[in-house]
C-alpha cells in the first residue's frame, strides 16, 4: 500500500510514495489505486505512455477538466508543478520533485495545476487521466516563464514545436 502525502506548497497535489517488492526475479510495484484519490471519479479513464530521451522537456501543460496521475517506471524525471489557479491559496507557487528509478513515487496533479518534466535520463512516463483527451482542454505555459522561475536545472532543453510556442503568464492584464 502506498503512503499518500499532500503537498505543503500546492493545494490538491498529492504524492504516492510507492512500495517496491524485489527479489532475484525482479520487482513488483503497485502504482495506482483510485481509492488513493477519492476526490475524483475514476470511472472514465485513459492511460498514456510517454518515452523521452535525456534532455527532453515536456510542458508546462494544464487542464480545466482533467486530472493527471504520473508514474515513471523507467529512468528519472524532474517534475515541475505550478499552481496557475487564480483563486487558489497556492497561486503561482511551484514545486519540483524527482521521480523514477531511485524514487518510486506517483504524482496526482489536480485541475489547474500546470505540469511538465525534464528527462534526466532516457525515461518512460505513464499517466492516467480521468477524462479522454480533448485538445480544447489543453493549455500551455512557457517552461521558462520568469513569473514561475522554475528550477529545472537545464538551460537548453529539447522542446517540441508546440511547447516552444507556449506563452508566458500574463499576470494583472
Amino acid at each position: 500500500m502506498a503512503e499518500i502525502i499532500e503537498s505543503d506548497t500546492i493545494p490538491g497535489v498529492k504524492f504516492a510514495v510507492l512500495r517496491a517488492f524485489a527479489d532475484e526475479r525482479g520487482r513488483f510495484v503497485e502504482t495506482f489505486r483510485k481509492e488513493w484519490f477519492p476526490e475524483r471519479s475514476w470511472e472514465r479513464v485513459q492511460s498514456n505512455r510517454s518515452d523521452s530521451k535525456a534532455g527532453v522537456l515536456r510542458g508546462l501543460h494544464h487542464h480545466r477538466q482533467q486530472v493527471d496521475y504520473w508514474y515513471c517506471p523507467f529512468g528519472t524525471i524532474r517534475v515541475a508543478l505550478a499552481d496557475v489557479r487564480p483563486d487558489s491559496p497556492g497561486y503561482l507557487q511551484t514545486e519540483i520533485v524527482e521521480i523514477g528509478d531511485a524514487n518510486q513515487m506517483g504524482v496526482f496533479i489536480p485541475v489547474g495545476v500546470a505540469h511538465g518534466f525534464v528527462a534526466l535520463t532516457d525515461a518512460t512516463l505513464t499517466y492516467i487521466v480521468d477524462n479522454y483527451y480533448d485538445g480544447a482542454d489543453e493549455f500551455g505555459v512557457a517552461w521558462d516563464d520568469p513569473t514561475l522561475a522554475i528550477g529545472w536545472g537545464v538551460s537548453d532543453p529539447i522542446l517540441s514545436p508546440r511547447d516552444r510556442q507556449n506563452r508566458r503568464l500574463e499576470i494583472g492584464d
